[in-house]
């Protein structure tokens, strides 16, 4: 694993406890390192909100996920690569922690930066659902065949969301 080159500030924003600190950015790290399941929020043509959940794993210092060609999501961030990924736990448990990170998604077609995100994808998911393989600028399913663009969101901002007594707003500006 490389050395990030990305400095992180956080700071307490919003609703917090008295005396609470911010959630270093590596604790919301591991919650997006670790997560399952991402939902990817991006703008439709008409400004209408999309959102849905899929997969994502963090590789050098982004976020990445991929998508069909022909999908509501793919075709939104085409026309405005805005967009939101948020992940964490619906329970309002003591420590559980919701992680929201802003910035723009860009297609990513170079075979050799997407293969270490495809194997990646197939360590933290497993090859029995999913089973990627580079070719021609995309991920293809080793078995099932078809093709997915895949996309590298570079986070700007983030949110981390501490629930429970010690309950707190974190932001965090992420500075290139």
């Amino acid at each position: 694993m490389s050395t990030s080159s990305v400095k992180v500030v956080a700071e307490i924003h919003g609703f917090s406890a008295p005396g609470a600190e911010p959630v270093p950015w590596s604790v919301g790290l591991d919650q997006v390192i670790t997560a399952d399941t991402f939902w990817l929020s991006t703008v439709r043509p008409d400004g209408r909100p999309h959102v849905t959940p899929l997969t994502a794993v963090w590789h050098s210092d982004a976020i990445w996920f991929s998508t069909g060609p022909q999908e509501r999501k793919a075709k939104n961030l085409g026309q405005n690569p805005s967009c939101i990924l948020t992940t964490g736990c619906s329970d309002l448990a003591e420590g559980a922690l919701d992680v929201v990170l802003e910035g723009v998604a860009e297609q990513v077609t170079v075979d050799a930066e997407l293969r270490p995100v495809a194997e990646a994808h197939n360590a933290k998911y497993g090859t029995q659902t999913w089973d990627y393989m580079v070719r021609d600028g995309a991920f293809a399913h080793r078995s099932l065949g078809g093709r997915a663009i895949v996309f590298r969101v570079r986070p700007v901002r983030g949110l981390g969301f501490r629930k429970g007594g010690t309950s707190s707003q974190t932001t965090w500006r992420f500075e290139r």
